[in-house]
Formats: structure tokens, sequence, C-alpha cells
């Protein structure tokens, strides 16, 4: 790879614009610059919920891999028509998911975000998640994208909730549970 990243401050972007990586040149305010931004501040979610967590946590592995899978996906909307993704990478998601699914009891009410630091954290990776995913929607109408990348997110936003539950639910906590204004002004 090289030096690629030498010099930082380039003054290019004063003017509102910054470069893609097939070296055109876009607004910083165009749609693909806000996906590219959210996937980024969806990354920054992920490493904070891996700082609250050990370095031996048996979820370290999985949460380094979706980081890695996010800098391929910024690469893919920073490169258009480039593809860095694969079907592989959604099924290891959807594998993740399901067997963390399994250890948690059904969901018979909303949850709210919270229960402990790391599920927070975990809630707010999935809702960034989810931002990131209606962007790339928007930027798909006016642009090709790769809708694996889509599915992608979709599915990390799902696997980012349920881990959310299983984060609150450890060292005996548990998840809080919606109620509505009704029930609680009856309690």
């Amino acid at each position: 790879m090289g030096n690629r990243l030498s010099k930082i401050a380039t003054r290019t972007g004063d003017g509102g614009e910054t470069g893609l990586g097939d070296g055109s040149r876009v607004s910083k305010g165009s749609e693909r610059i806000h996906t590219i931004g959210d996937v980024d501040e969806l990354n920054s979610w992920i490493g904070l919920l891996r700082a609250e967590l050990s370095n031996s946590d048996e979820l370290q592995p999985l949460l380094n891999q979706i980081q890695h899978d996010l800098f391929d996906l910024g690469g893919e909307l920073s490169v258009p028509g480039f593809k860095a993704l694969s079907e592989e990478l959604l099924q290891d998601l959807e594998d993740n998911l399901e067997a963390l699914n399994e250890t948690l009891p059904p969901l018979k009410d909303f949850i709210l975000p919270g229960g402990n630091r790391a599920a927070a954290h975990a809630h707010m990776a999935r809702t960034v998640c989810r931002r990131a995913e209606r962007s790339m929607v928007e930027l798909g109408l006016c642009e090709a994208v790769n809708n694996l990348g889509l599915r992608y997110l979709n599915r990390l936003s799902d696997l980012m909730f349920v881990m959310a539950r299983a984060l609150a639910r450890r060292d005996n906590g548990q998840e809080i549970l919606w109620q509505s204004r009704h029930i609680r002004e009856q309690d």
C-alpha cells in the first residue's frame, strides 16, 4: 500500500468538495458522502462498543471482522462500481445472528435501549446502522449501489439488536422492557 496517507491536511476540500477513490471530485453534501460518513460513524460506534468489552471477550473477533467489513463497504462507496463485499460475509453475519439469538428468550415486549454501557453502545451502533442503510437506499435512488451492501447493513442492524439484548443480560443484568404510559400510570 505504501504511504498513501502521507499528507493529511491537503486543503483540497476547503471549497466543499472531496475526492473519491477513483479520482473524481464530489460535493461533501452529496448522498454518496453522506452514506460514507454514516458507515464511518457506524464503524466508530462499533469501535466504542469494542472498547467497553475486555480484549478476551468472545464478541471481539466478530466485532473486529465487522469493522473490517465496514471499511470494505466504505471502499465500495468511495470507488463507484468497485465491489469488495461477498455473499460469504452476509452468511457469516446471519450465522452469528442466529447463534447469538438462540441464547436469548423469545422477545415478547419492546425493549428500551440500555441495560448496561455495552448494551447501550450496541443499540447506538444499531440505530446508526439503520441510518447508514437509509442513506444507502437514498444513494441508490440516484446512483448505482451494490445491493449486497444494503443487505449487509440490514443484517448488521439485526445483529446489533440481538447483541444488545445479549449484552444487557450479562452478569445477571436484564433488558429494560417498554411499558405503555397507561400501564406505567397504573403502577
